[in-house]
């Protein structure tokens, strides 16, 4: 068993075509490419580091006055 080529991908495409339907497929594919995306983009921010104490210091005293 390996990875289907040809007539394999052919029959795969034929039944997913069966079970949605030609007009739902280019949403579906809208959505999944979205999604795909959006992965990509959560993956790739990187977390802010927290403020340093200096800072959250200095930001205390100005709302103090």
């Amino acid at each position: 068993m390996g990875i289907p080529s040809g007539p394999e991908l052919l029959i795969i495409v034929f039944i997913i075509l069966l079970l949605f339907g030609a007009k739902r497929l280019p949403e579906l594919a809208q959505g999944l490419g979205k999604g795909i995306r959006e992965f990509k983009n959560a993956t790739k921010d990187e977390p802010k580091p927290p403020a340093s104490k200096s800072e959250s210091t200095k930001a205390k005293s100005d709302d103090a006055e």
